[in-house]
């Protein structure tokens, strides 16, 4: 074997164990997985550790929404949002109350609504979950919404 190549294969063996590890990592800091009926959902997001995990975690599941609320002066992430989940025939797909400003949901492809409340001020968002890829939904109310929830 060249040094060349001892080299490449030396370096390319300690990028795969060091991602891996921070792989492992990200998993561990992941809140708790829920389940609604069939779907599989998790929520949280408090914190920078459980932020990036479900931040690096997103890309695998269909769905995820994001919560915050912001005014002219700033904008902040949201928790305790009411999230009601219905698929095209207005059945309840899933319900929850997010542990964080993030929720990540294991929804079948097909057309949803989703209603997200927070101090009794609702937003919804029609969404498409596709076979291959994920979709992301942002729900932003005004500033107030956050003083009234606290």
């Amino acid at each position: 074997m060249s040094p060349l190549f001892r080299k490449i294969v030396l370096t390319a063996t300690a990028g795969a164990l060091l991602s891996g590890g921070a792989l492992a990592q990200a998993t561990t800091m992941l809140p708790p997985v829920h389940k609604f009926g069939s779907v599989e959902y998790l929520s949280g997001g408090i914190g920078l550790d459980e932020s990036r995990a479900i931040e690096h975690a997103s890309p695998q599941w269909p769905l995820t929404l994001e919560f915050a609320a912001k005014d002219k002066q700033r904008a902040d992430f949201l928790a305790d949002v009411k999230v009601r989940v219905r698929d095209a025939h207005g059945k309840d797909t899933m319900k929850a109350t997010s542990d964080g400003p993030f929720l990540l949901a294991k929804l079948p492809p097909g057309q949803y609504v989703v209603d997200a409340t927070l101090a009794g001020k609702k937003l919804s968002e029609n969404i498409v979950i596709k076979e291959h890829g994920p979709t992301k939904a942002v729900f932003v109310w005004p500033g107030e919404a956050r003083s009234k929830a606290s």
